[in-house]
């Protein structure tokens, strides 16, 4: 009799752990498939809770002297004011990995500190290793104010005069 109580607890044992595996196995394929639903749907929802990512006023037209750049850390972006009055968003991310550049107002670059890549004015790579030019964010001009929409990144190869916004 104890050898069948014994055989018989190893039965529901082995009966346990094959049912457990098979929930497990269950759990982790429901797992997945959410997973996978979540990234194929990416960027098809919009979020209600969040602000909008338009700046307001980036300044008025009269207070940004030409030949200027004014960062906005806030918006991520630096508002670059060409010598010929044309206003450009160039993003703070450099395109090689993401570091946050900086100006340098003396030789009038933006440098990343990461790796070393230079850009000019326009966002045109002067010295790599970043792969392409400066991301840009739309401008536009609205009752003498600079505005700019920050809810979308322009991706570009290089730097082209249509880039630029005149009031």
């Amino acid at each position: 009799m104890k050898i069948q109580k014994q055989h018989k607890e190893k039965l529901n044992r082995r009966s346990f752990l094959k049912r457990a595996w098979a929930w497990l196995g269950v759990i982790a394929g429901i797992e997945l498939a959410a997973v996978a639903f979540n990234f194929l749907s990416v960027g098809k929802r919009k979020s209600k809770h969040l602000n909008p990512a338009l700046i307001k006023s980036a300044g008025i037209i009269e207070s940004i002297p030409p030949g200027s750049v004014i960062p906005f850390k806030s918006g991520h972006f630096y508002l670059v004011r060409m010598d010929d009055g044309g206003f450009l968003a160039l993003s703070l991310a450099c395109t090689h990995l993401g570091c946050a550049i900086s100006f340098d107002g003396s030789k009038k670059e933006f440098i990343c500190p990461c790796h070393s890549s230079v850009f000019d004015m326009t966002g045109n790579v002067l010295k790599p290793p970043a792969p392409r030019a400066l991301d840009t964010y739309r401008v536009f001009i609205e009752g003498g104010e600079v505005k700019i929409d920050t809810s979308k990144k322009i991706r570009r190869r290089g730097f082209s005069i249509a880039d630029l916004v005149y009031a």
